[in-house]
């Protein structure tokens, strides 16, 4: 049997990066002692303000088909929320439902591009971007990232990218895998470019709550971006609910409506219950931000000084986020070679870098996922292993 070339343009190595994972979940369920650092859910639960709301609407009834785009009052709060973020005119036609933000990238994906267009992207980027790009028949145009700079955005080769077939510019900030949060500077200057040759941006903002020194700017707030930015949000980092699969995209009316009528053909609609719940995650916003911001905060700090000390890695610091860049080329091991070592030898799980673009080849990603003593027995175990192959 034939299938579709969307499943080639749908596949490659970004996707296929989490196979350590799979295995070293296997390896939990099967009882052994192992340590997942491979992705980006942490083990403590989400609130219980959250889950009571959603347990209380299943109980009375919530289990029915919903508005396709979002309920109202739902997509309401998010508008008012980003917002005050922005200080823009944001109202319930200019927000839709997503069931995270990768949908989210997917369905603005289709909705924007098509075949001969070309789209930006900073790397290191999401794993996903790359096949949501291809799926829609356009070409994806990775813009390397200096890690000499902490991976922090290089305007001018961005701008050097740019031609005539340019549709758009995607990018995450803070940024995953490297937690980096885009500078006022830079952003300006992207804006600029979007300006002057007509692009469109996807400001993907997901981890813009667990902002640690940096302040984070939403790429909307600048001045004439409002009508040519998508920003995409979700609760699964900062509400600890990424198994809910609830997200959002906020942009112009025209293509909330045209995203809206994917997600018809899609998902018609997000569970009812599930809306309730992120409803009180909003209304309870800040108390529940603040404490997860600052367990990941501890976390981060806990690890990078543990492991900035250990001969051979080169730990960074990240402004934002649960991830953690070390630079593992000092061990003498390829990335590929250091994952699954480690897994074999010690039982800890982490993300082959190079897996978000070639510029963070060297590095491995460490989730801030699990308890502050299990991650120092996790760098315990990593700093066991790399003396032990430098040897």
């Amino acid at each position: 049997m034939k299938y579709s070339n969307l499943v080639e343009r749908l596949q490659g190595r970004r996707t296929s990066a989490w196979e350590i994972h799979r295995v070293a979940q296997q390896a939990a369920a099967n009882g052994e002692d192992v340590i997942v650092l491979s992705v980006g859910d942490p083990e403590f639960s989400t609130p219980a303000p959250i889950v009571e709301r959603a347990i209380d609407a299943l109980r009375a009834g919530d289990t029915h088909y919903t508005a396709i785009a979002g309920r109202e009052p739902l997509r309401a709060a998010i508008a008012a929320q980003h917002a005050r973020t922005t200080g823009c005119d944001v109202s319930v036609a200019n927000v839709v439902l997503t069931a995270g933000a990768q949908n989210g990238v997917f369905a603005v994906s289709l909705c924007l591009l098509e075949a001969g267009d070309e789209v930006i992207v900073p790397e290191p980027m999401y794993l996903t971007y790359e096949a949501c790009v291809r799926a829609a028949g356009a070409t994806l145009v990775a813009v390397p990232v200096d890690p000499a700079r902490a991976f922090h955005v290089d305007c001018d080769a961005l701008e050097a990218a740019i031609t005539p077939r340019t549709k758009a510019i995607f990018f995450a900030t803070p940024c995953n895998p490297t937690g980096v949060v885009m500078q006022r500077a830079d952003l300006e200057r992207i804006a600029r470019l979007a300006c002057e040759h007509d692009l469109w941006v996807l400001s993907d903002e997901v981890y813009a709550e667990l902002t640690f020194e940096r302040e984070h700017v939403s790429m909307a707030s600048l001045p004439g971006m409002a009508s040519r930015t998508v920003t995409l949000g979700s609760l699964s980092k900062s509400h600890a609910m990424a198994g809910w699969r609830v997200g959002w995209a906020i942009g112009p009316a025209t293509l909330i409506e045209h995203m809206a009528r994917l997600a018809l053909a899609m998902l018609y609609g997000l569970p009812g219950f599930i809306q309730q719940a992120a409803l009180t995650a909003l209304e309870n916003r800040a108390d529940i931000v603040a404490d997860i911001r600052e367990i990941y905060r501890r976390r981060r700090d806990v690890v990078f000084e543990r492991l900035h000390r250990v001969p051979g890695l080169r730990c960074l610091l990240p402004e934002a986020g649960m991830f953690v860049m070390v630079d593992v080329s000092g061990s003498g091991l390829d990335t590929i070679e250091f994952t699954w070592q480690l897994f074999r030898a010690q039982g800890v799980a982490v993300l082959d870098a190079s897996a978000f673009g070639e510029t963070a080849k060297g590095f491995v990603r460490l989730g801030l996922v699990v308890s502050e003593d299990r991650l120092i027995e996790a760098c315990e175990r990593i700093a066991m292993f790399v003396a032990g192959v430098r040897r």
